[in-house]
């Protein structure tokens, strides 16, 4: 995985071999803001995809793969996609259910005890039951321990976030499945069927990122207002943040964004892997329902899962948000070479 996106020894995003390759280019090779061919498809090689289904996921396919792909279409396909909805409807029964006569702040359910228990117990099994209905049978999940440990009690707070590199929209998936977080999500997402409700259980924090007003600060206070929450009150769930900002095709790491450092608390880092030989789960450059076709239509997906030790920022990186963001994109860079 490399760290920077302009990397010359990168695999570069191919288009076709013709004269519109690149539209935006002008008579000398150069687009208006004067960058190159070449330094245009580096800008762009962490979202190129490199799999069987080629560029948007519409490249030729050789007649074998067709015909493979047409059956999975005919038979696979409707089955997960019954699969999944019962498994979504099933959870959102539990969660009725668990809110019923239930208090809610802003939207967001406080649940405790028994229900706490279940929304939670339920909502990991149940996740992890969508990841099969997806195809991904086996998950190989790796933990690091520090190799130079500090003590425990001077290091014993709990981490406020997770922190991952984001690759597809099944990251949220597993993280759900391993650890039940809250995430921020669109506000559009609250007023879903099924799905709002499911997402006010997880304590949600929900943002207007079609706004052209100045959001950004706010959603930033309210991100490291709830991981500084996180941190003394073990019942309310870990923040889940991809720092890049978005999706990418998982060979690259861009930079990390500040909102999941300025509280200045512990997070948890966590790499997820895809490796795949036809299909890509990779989300980067592909409509999301062809994306969701193709994903189900693959009878088996893979996914590789590392978690690193809790980081503890030091003093300077408390301080300094872009220090600490840029110290844990380093020491995840290192981890996946």
């Amino acid at each position: 995985m490399a760290l920077d996106t302009a990397d010359a020894d990168a695999p570069r995003l191919r288009l076709d071999a013709s004269a519109a390759v690149h539209p935006l280019l002008s008579d000398d090779g150069s687009t208006a803001a004067g960058e190159t061919a070449e330094q245009l498809d580096a800008r762009y090689a962490p979202y190129a995809r490199r799999d069987a289904y080629g560029t948007m996921g519409r490249g030729p396919l050789p007649a074998a793969q067709a015909v493979r792909l047409a059956l999975a279409a005919a038979v696979l396909l409707p089955l997960r996609f019954v699969a999944g909805m019962l498994v979504l409807l099933l959870y959102y029964l539990v969660c009725r259910a668990c809110t019923l006569f239930v208090d809610a702040d802003g939207g967001r359910p406080r649940l405790a005890g028994w229900r706490r228990k279940a929304v939670l117990r339920s909502g990991c099994a149940l996740s992890r039951a969508m990841l099969f209905v997806f195809g991904f049978y086996w998950i190989r999940e790796t933990r690091r321990r520090s190799p130079n440990a500090k003590d425990q009690f001077e290091e014993s707070q709990r981490p406020g976030a997770i922190v991952s590199n984001h690759v597809s929209y099944v990251d949220i998936l597993y993280h759900m499945s391993a650890s039940f977080p809250s995430f921020v999500a669109k506000e559009s997402v609250s007023r879903l069927p099924l799905i709002g409700l499911i997402s006010n259980c997880l304590g949600c924090i929900f943002v207007q990122r079609e706004s052209k007003s100045s959001e950004a600060k706010g959603v930033s206070g309210a991100v490291a207002e709830r991981i500084q929450e996180v941190c003394q009150d073990k019942n309310t769930p870990m923040m889940l943040l991809f720092p890049e900002g978005t999706t990418t095709n998982g060979d690259y790491l861009l930079p990390f964004k500040t909102g999941a450092f300025l509280a200045g608390a512990p997070v948890q880092p966590v790499i997820l892997k895809y490796p795949y030989r036809r299909f890509s789960p990779a989300w980067d450059s592909m409509d999301g329902a062809r994306h969701v076709l193709l994903l189900l239509c693959q009878f088996i997906n893979h996914m590789e899962v590392v978690r690193l030790p809790v980081y503890y920022p030091s003093q300077l990186e408390k301080e300094d948000p872009k220090l600490y963001a840029n110290n844990v994109r380093k020491l995840i860079a290192m981890e996946v070479g």
